[in-house]
């Protein structure tokens, strides 16, 4: 007997054996679920609420939260708990203890609100701009005026500095005057004679203070540009964390939104540090609206002398002080005045940032333009600063803050998130963290306590209960996206010194919000969209990326962890620095490929700038350009030079291959494994694609694999092209392998379908889980939104679950397989077939296979219809039931208009039009 069970156990373990072996999904990790901004309101959370809300999350598929405390609900002011205080590390501690029992990650932001800051930024560390006050000398006229600051905000600041006095005449000639101030303002100085400006520029404070602060968060915003404040800043967090840290992953900050910093107390120093000259002679350009040449080149090293001081000062400080904490750093380099690049580089998590609602042509697909900011859409190319920094230096997590603003609140179905993440996926983020999840205690009443600018992730939204389609979606995806490493082919530099020549303004934020100024009308961004639509993969580079490039193994490669590229671009530009150009030349030498779209014209910035522009020149004229048909190309050392306008007229010339499926219409991001590659496909165009796509690597076997619901088998191929079947708004992973595994069955590729079964037999409509009651149970003879039933009043204010049940006599069932297809779904289901769970429709195309849940004769299928919040919030309105009570910002409208939901029409809810069952046959 026991032979016998030891034979069935071995028997088993090789079974569960071999289904391991023929699962082609990498193993995945929990960064490879979805994370979720965790905000805690007024920090008045409590272990009971933690652990609940955690386990929640846990189970709904959740893989981590972000803590980031905020502005708390008003009437639990005695709950608040203040932000690093003794009992808040406490708080941390047990939620970082929970998590990791829960296999889930924590990371928190250094700081509450936005942008960081708080009551350890003293006035010496705060946000500095400059005051410009002018003072005009007539000829023979002596000055007595004192040259002191009239702002009256800041009087009473005791840090304010007189940085720079400076003198013009009406020739323009200067005279810096800054040691002939006495300290009470007097000028030790006249003119012989003329007429002249006096320009001082005093160091100021922005006085901007934390936005949403959380109670012990509030104070002074962060002068980023500073590296004693940012050092003095985190050594708060030194003083609460100790030794350790708390089990935080990476601590986290927040998108660059410090409103007129332009200065910091040591910049005239930094200034002729790193750019060769003094400022002072120079000021009136910076300050001044004059838009000449001067003022551009002044304005550009301004600019560039701002980037780099927030790069080390910052950036790269708060780095090796996480890394000090045995922890990781994420942050949004987004809004910033740096090099955006650089900036993410600089961090181990790059994180960007989407915002607003993407006009996608998916049938189907619901985007009323009542519930949507038109003015701001989420742009794939802005995303891919973070990829391409991560890419480029071999980061393997790149996060994105996800879904900010995508619809109205309580307007945002899962089908409307999923088409704006595959957005995500396809510029290179693999680790989304969602937008967002409040903490709210266990007796708040619905709707609990929700964040003003957020889609709303949390457990009292009725589309909660399925959740899990679109998370376990997420996982999925992103576990193949986090493995190996990204797959590009090309590097395009981004011509920065263009945006910093600009003799306009003074300084240069490069927002999300703004980008139609920045980044849209730049020939840089023409080439971006134009070749991502012709299937070419690319990453962005910066000037200090190119200068630690190396070619190696046939390919660009700047870290041995980052991608290889095998051509470099650079786009048509106005200035482009002689050193980079130098560096370019030194990796075509060793047998890179580059790609001019113009000829450089002039070199940015002030000093010196005719001698380096006679060096650019020189460096260019050493290249033996040659025409060669509508281009012209060179030898240089072992490498190809080409210059074309058309840069994809190059391309071909140095045979680079693009991937071809995109001329279907479909979208794809590529990574490679050891032994294969990953193209991640997505339909987001109107029509099915069926048919066979080619793909520039095949490999010896092609496995299809399905992220909706972990559907896998061999794919069939021909002449370098795998047979693909998707429908509008449908996505596919294709694994590309060298070696391959013969134990894994062949994908289902639908051959046929026989005439639809209509389910237009009686329905029985029932409810559970909602409120604020339960419309009456009722027959219907024809399916139809439990909101057309007018005369029960509580069906236009139910947000919850309806139940729609029938039965279904199957008289044969011959099919390979039964495909349920929905017509109109409001806006999520879970299907029950004979009482079995077949599985949850929550995206477009919303159908799923129910046949082996399906038996000849009678069947029960049950239709669990769960709808928006919009209904019962717009109830509540109505009824001035009060649900939102919050200090600071108390809650707002996408138009950042006092919200009020008591005008919405009645958002339909429930099934309607008809539901077919469709007799599936596969191909043999």
């Amino acid at each position: 007997m026991k032979i016998k069970n030891i034979l069935k156990l071995s028997i088993l373990c090789f079974a569960f054996g071999n289904l391991s072996a023929q699962n082609p999904w990498p193993k995945s990790t929990n960064t490879a679920q979805p994370w979720t901004r965790w905000w805690w309101m007024g920090s008045a959370v409590d272990e009971k609420g933690l652990d609940k809300q955690l386990t929640t999350l846990s189970n709904a598929g959740f893989g981590g939260v972000e803590i980031v405390p905020i502005y708390g609900a008003k009437g639990f002011e005695n709950k608040y708990i203040n932000y690093l205080s003794q009992e808040w590390m406490r708080m941390l501690q047990f939620t970082t203890t929970k998590a990791k029992s829960l296999n889930m990650g924590v990371d928190m932001a250094v700081g509450t609100g936005w942008p960081i800051g708080g009551p350890q930024v003293n006035e010496h560390d705060a946000a500095t701009k400059m005051i410009v006050q002018t003072y005009e000398i007539q000829p023979n006229e002596k000055f007595s005026e004192k040259i002191v600051l009239k702002d009256e905000k800041q009087k009473n600041l005791k840090t304010i500095k007189l940085d720079i006095v400076t003198a013009y005449n009406e020739k323009n000639e200067a005279v810096v005057l800054t040691d002939k101030v006495n300290a009470d303002g007097t000028l030790n100085w006249k003119p012989s004679a003329g007429k002249w400006t006096i320009y001082a520029v005093f160091a100021g404070k922005t006085l901007q203070k934390v936005k949403r602060a959380a109670p012990g968060g509030d104070g002074y915003t962060l002068d980023h540009f500073s590296p004693d404040a940012t050092k003095d800043y985190l050594k708060t967090f030194d003083k609460a964390f100790g030794n350790s840290n708390y089990g935080i992953r990476s601590f986290f900050n927040d998108s660059y939104e410090v409103y007129g910093a332009d200065w910091t107390a040591n910049f005239k120093e930094e200034f002729k540090k790193r750019r060769g000259y003094d400022l002072s002679p120079y000021i009136k350009y910076l300050v001044g609206n004059e838009e000449n040449e001067i003022a551009g080149r002044i304005k550009s090293d301004y600019r560039e002398t701002m980037s780099e001081l927030i790069l080390h000062n910052f950036a790269e400080n708060f780095t090796n002080w996480a890394h000090s904490k045995n922890s990781k750093n994420t942050n949004q380099a987004h809004g910033s005045p740096g090099n955006l690049l650089d900036l993410y580089a600089a961090v181990d998590i790059p994180e960007s940032e989407t915002f607003g609602s993407t006009n996608f042509d998916i049938q189907g697909l619901r985007r009323n333009l009542e519930d949507i900011n038109t003015k701001e859409v989420p742009d794939i190319n802005m995303l891919k600063f973070a990829s391409s920094a991560a890419n480029i230096t071999g980061k393997p997590l790149i996060s994105n803050e996800s879904f900010t603003w995508l619809t109205e609140h309580f307007k945002t179905s899962w089908s409307q998130v999923k088409p704006e993440a595959e957005q995500i996926f396809l510029s290179g983020i693999n680790h989304i963290f969602y937008h967002g999840t409040t903490y709210t205690p266990a007796d708040v009443q619905f709707p609990g306590w929700l964040f003003y600018a957020s889609t709303n992730f949390v457990p009292e939204n009725n589309l909660w209960s399925n959740i899990k389609g679109l998370n376990s979606y997420v996982k999925r995806t992103q576990s193949v996206l986090q493995s190996g490493k990204s797959d590009n082919d090309i590097l395009m530099y981004w011509p920065v010194y263009d945006q910093w020549a600009s003799p306009k303004g003074k300084d240069m934020a490069f927002k999300i919000h703004n980008i139609e100024k920045w980044l849209h009308p730049t020939v840089f961004y023409e080439n971006l969209e134009k070749l991502g639509k012709s299937g070419y993969s690319l990453d962005m580079i910066s000037d200090k990326m190119i200068s630690e490039a190396k070619f190696e193994n046939q390919n660009i490669q700047v870290t041995k962890n980052g991608g290889s590229y095998k051509v470099l671009i650079i786009p048509q530009l106005n200035y482009f620095s002689e050193s980079t150009l130098k560096n370019i030349l030194n990796l075509a030498q060793n047998g890179a490929c580059v790609i001019f779209q113009s000829e450089p014209k002039d070199v940015p910035g002030f000093f010196e700038f005719e001698k380096r522009k006679n060096e650019l020149q020189s460096l260019w004229n050493q290249i033996p350009f040659q025409q060669n048909g509508n281009l012209k190309s060179a030898t240089f050392g072992k490498g190809k030079l080409v210059l074309s306008s058309d840069v994809e007229k190059a391309l071909e010339f140095l045979k680079i291959e693009r991937e071809k499926l995109t001329d279907t219409g479909l979208k794809f991001v590529r990574r490679q494994f050891d032994g294969g590659k990953f193209y991640y496909v997505v339909n987001h165009t109107s029509k099915e694609i069926n048919q066979n796509i080619p793909i520039n690597y095949i490999g010896e076997q092609v496995v299809l694999m399905n992220s909706e619901n972990g559907d896998f088998g061999i794919a069939e191929t021909r002449n370098n092209s795998v047979k693909v079947q998707l429908k509008s708004g449908e996505s596919l992973i294709i694994k590309a392998s060298e070696t391959p595994d013969n134990s894994i069955a062949k994908w289902k590729y639908i051959e046929k379908t026989d005439a639809p079964i209509v389910l237009n037999q009686p329905w029985q409509l029932t409810f559970k889980e909602g409120g604020p009651e339960f419309p009456k149970s009722r027959t219907l003879t024809k399916l139809q939104p439990w909101t057309n039933f007018t005369e029960d009043s509580s069906t236009q204010s139910f947000s919850g679950t309806g139940i729609y049940t029938t039965t279904l006599n199957l008289k044969k069932k011959e099919a390979d397989d039964y495909q349920l297809k929905f017509d109109k779904l409001y806006e999520s289901v879970k299907v029950l077939v004979n009482g079995q769970e077949a599985g949850i429709v929550w995206s477009n195309p919303f159908e799923i296979n129910v046949g082996k849940y399906l038996k000849k004769g009678e069947n029960t299928i049950q239709i669990e219809v769960s709808n928006l919040m919009a209904n019962r919030i717009r109830y509540m309105d109505q009824n001035k039931i009060p649900w939102r009570n919050y200090h600071e910002i108390n809650f707002v409208n996408i138009d950042y208009k006092p919200f009020d939901a008591s005008n919405w029409k009645v958002q339909p809810s429930g099934l309607d039009g008809e539901i077919q069952l469709i007799p599936v046959y596969f191909s043999k």
